[in-house]
């Protein structure tokens, strides 16, 4: 199959050219909000098949389509990516010295078949001072991720006690269970 990563993420480009996959990138332009009714361990795979549907117009007979969405959830609310340096720093000093869920939706889908999963992973921050905070939001611009942190930068390396769960799905991109579905896809 061809396989097509649909999203720009060079995360999950790195994880999946890692994994030993060729393939091709499209983005897709979808509105990522979603209702306040979907629960939101649920919000992840939700968005993930949005992402697969905006983009299924465009495959052909032997692709193989891969979307992803990330969220981090902390007392059954979801931090999006940060909008600026305040916010940046709220986020992660609501994530200091606390247990938090991430949770990444994948969706696999090509013309006549579709397969969607989630997988959860908890990650357990120690506490982080402000000079900590303001240290990483300086030099490693975290306003791209969800939960404004990447657990490969250095906020990950001096400030994640404890995980529970897939190390990859912090990432963005679940490497083991994609991998597993692709070969039973």
């Amino acid at each position: 199959m061809n396989i097509i990563l649909g999203s720009t993420s060079p995360r999950r480009k790195e994880l999946l050219a890692a994994m030993g996959f060729e393939f091709r990138t499209m983005s897709p332009d979808i509105d990522e909000s979603f209702s306040d009714e979907i629960p939101v361990e649920k919000v992840a795979a939700f968005l993930a098949e949005a992402k697969a549907n905006a983009l299924v117009d465009s495959l052909e007979k032997d692709d193989l389509l891969i979307c992803s969405d990330t969220v981090v959830i902390i007392d059954n609310q979801i931090l999006g990516k940060p909008t600026d340096r305040q916010n940046s720093h709220e986020i992660l000093s609501q994530l200091s010295g606390n247990t938090h869920l991430v949770i990444t939706g994948v969706a696999l889908k090509s013309l006549h078949k579709t397969k969607i999963f989630s997988v959860k992973t908890e990650v357990k921050f120690g506490n982080l001072s402000d000079k900590q905070i303001e240290y990483y939001i300086q030099n490693y611009n975290p306003f791209d991720k969800a939960g404004s942190y990447g657990i490969q930068d250095w906020i990950g390396l001096i400030g994640v006690e404890k995980i529970n769960g897939s190390y990859t799905n912090v990432m963005g991109l679940p490497t083991h269970e994609l991998y597993v579905a692709i070969f039973n896809f």
